[in-house]
């Protein structure tokens, strides 16, 4: 998965786990950015009586970089605040929820959004709604709608959502964390000697009819950049305060100290499968500027080994690149560097020589008329590895880098197996059930409690 549960402290607080991070020139909207940050994993709909929501108690970021140093030169923070209406009930709602100021809505949500550039502190907004969860169509009827006057205006030319979205990432979970089986190949797996899989299955998308917590920003380009140089790094995070105590008195938790961070996400599945177990916590702590500390797991990943064993035969030439040790720098460019002129004609997401993992976007590459899930390695430059468009396939992508199929970039030399190019869970766009939308903020609407069959 994306950075669903990806680390074994943050996997014990979904409210401060961030899942995915998306940016990309907005399609309908031409000279801004969309840049999303999705929170708490792996939501079932039917989540009541205590429905999901933000944490008022964490702070959440958007970094954006526009020099190349790998720390944040702006940051977008969400505060959020909780109000319970009536405590007397156990009801989320007491009735129908037509309006974000619908007095049948018990618990509800607000946040502020403030920038910080050169260590100054502007609030660009605050008491703005969240849509509530979606429910059913008692509670939450044409949700669509309700949802839509969640997306706000506000100072800078800046729209901003912040509430429950349908997952749009997509991915095989079942059989990827089953000792790498890829549904459509598991017939070449080892299996182990036992024989199970006989023939190829199509791929099974563990997300579908799940949801997330979204915050979005769609933002003019010229307030991300620096003069001449269009290219931005982009990651998340989450902080807590140092402190937490339980006021028995009170009945609550409270909080207290500095903020710590806790979390953080930029390119997908990059803690997830990159970093070791052993520096999983220690990586959601540290800053991207830190990530030479990790660069050994970009540059000889551990998957690109199990490959060839996990599928005799079918990595040969995986195996020899394996065993020859040398570093991958097809990796590091993808995922450390940005890709320098010269190596993709037409196309560079160059950051510098700072490793760091950042989502590269280089804003001055319109979107596409014509994507392609596949993005820079079917061709389509505005999408992944150059920043992340919500409905790219990026776990093919990584798939068939870390497989092989982007060697030739950096060594003209090595030929990719064929199956470098083919690899995938087998899975596309259409494997997510909600779709998405064609505007702001991109991701399709929730599913309700109501309407998902039992999993």
């Amino acid at each position: 998965m994306s950075s669903h549960r990806e680390a074994p402290e943050i996997a014990q607080d979904p409210v401060a786990d961030s899942t995915d991070v998306y940016a990309f020139v907005s399609p309908d909207t031409p000279g801004t950015v969309t840049l999303i940050a999705n929170y708490i994993p792996l939501q079932g709909p039917a989540g009541g009586p205590n429905f999901y929501s933000f944490g008022d108690e964490v702070l959440y970021e958007i970094h954006v970089d526009n020099d190349g140093d790998a720390r944040p030169d702006i940051t977008y923070q969400f505060r959020f605040r909780t109000e319970l209406r009536n405590p007397d009930t156990f009801l989320y709602n007491t009735g129908p929820i037509t309006s974000l100021d619908s007095p049948e809505w018990n618990s509800r949500q607000s946040y502020t959004v403030s920038r910080v550039q050169n260590g100054q502190t502007r609030v660009l907004a605050s008491g703005l709604s969240c849509p509530p969860c979606n429910i059913g169509p008692l509670s939450t009827p044409k949700y669509a709608q309700l949802a839509e006057h969640a997306v706000h205006s506000i100072p800078g030319g800046i729209k901003v959502f912040a509430g429950q979205r349908a997952e749009g990432f997509y991915v095989d979970l079942g059989a990827v964390f089953d000792l790498g089986d890829l549904r459509p190949f598991e017939h070449l797996h080892s299996q182990y000697g036992m024989h199970v899989f006989s023939s190829a299955a199509p791929g099974v998308n563990a997300t579908a009819m799940l949801n997330v917590h979204s915050i979005a920003l769609q933002v003019p380009i010229a307030q991300l950049t620096t003069s001449g140089h269009p290219v931005i790094g982009v990651w998340t995070s989450a902080s807590r305060q140092t402190a937490l105590l339980w006021d028995a008195q009170q009945g609550r938790k409270v909080h207290s100290g500095p903020f710590r961070q806790v979390s953080r996400l930029a390119n997908p599945l990059f803690n997830e499968v990159l970093v070791p177990l052993g520096k999983k916590d220690l990586w959601n702590t540290r800053p991207p500027s830190d990530d030479k500390l990790f660069a050994s797991g970009v540059t000889d990943p551990e998957l690109a080994r199990l490959l060839p064993a996990l599928y005799p035969g079918v990595f040969p030439n995986l195996a020899k690149l394996n065993k020859a040790g040398k570093p991958r720098a097809d990796l590091a460019a993808i995922l450390l560097t940005g890709i320098p002129a010269g190596v993709v004609p037409g196309f560079t997401n160059y950051t510098g020589s700072v490793q760091a993992d950042m989502m590269r976007l280089n804003t001055s590459i319109p979107a596409s008329t014509n994507p392609h899930p596949l993005g820079v390695i079917a061709g389509d430059l505005a999408g992944f590895p150059n920043g992340r468009r919500v409905f790219d396939d990026v776990v093919s992508v990584e798939l068939r880098a870390i497989a092989g199929a982007t060697v030739p970039l950096v060594d003209k030399t090595f030929t990719p197996d064929a199956a470098a190019g083919q690899v995938t869970d087998g899975l596309t766009a259409d494997s997510v059930p909600a779709g998405f939308l064609d505007w702001f903020p991109y991701l399709g609407t929730p599913y309700s409690g109501f309407e998902t069959p039992a999993r």
